[in-house]
């Protein structure tokens, strides 16, 4: 208890920390809804991680691709459901210029590692923080997936467990507009 309670706090400091920050810039601000959460149609939040497999994966080397932007962890039921569709998807559709990216929002790496393998994941998972959450306007509930245009904007967010019909339909229409 005492942790979450640390978390919380750590967590609406970051938030508030970002929320001062982008007030700073007029083009950040505008870019960020009342909840703080990157708003549909603005440019999504630049991050440069090292995934599980030790390479460096930058959001923006994703350019010209249609990103699933998977915020995700280890003991959320709807996340470890979901993964597989995506895993689908990632054949599918990535010789069409889509691009999955998980974020696994777990504190250590060794259970991810263990999941990754489980679930045969073929996309790259690098492990988020508060930091990273932030910038997506604060992960509070899981799992949160962002679909993100080759022009590097947001085009939806989805949160809890979302219809994977939509979202596939939505990846249609990303990858046909581009």
């Amino acid at each position: 208890m005492r942790e979450i309670k640390w978390r919380f706090k750590h967590l609406s400091l970051l938030l508030a920390i970002a929320a001062f920050t982008s007030g700073l810039n007029a083009h950040d601000a505008a870019a960020q809804t009342a909840a703080g959460s990157p708003a549909i149609g603005h440019a999504a939040p630049n991050f440069s991680r090292m995934d599980l497999n030790h390479r460096r994966i930058e959001l923006a080397a994703y350019r010209g691709k249609v990103v699933l932007l998977n915020f995700w962890a280890t003991w959320c039921g709807p996340c470890l459901i979901e993964m597989p569709r995506f895993v689908e998807w990632q054949k599918q559709y990535g010789s069409q210029r889509f691009q999955v990216v998980g974020i696994s929002m777990d504190d250590k790496s060794p259970p991810v590692r263990t999941a990754y393998s489980r679930l045969q994941l073929n996309y790259p998972v690098v492990m988020g923080d508060e930091r990273l959450g932030a910038a997506y306007g604060g992960i509070l509930g899981l799992p949160v997936t962002y679909l993100i245009d080759g022009g590097g904007r947001i085009r939806a967010r989805y949160q809890g467990d979302a219809d994977l019909k939509s979202i596939e339909s939505e990846i249609n229409s990303l990858l046909q507009s581009h």
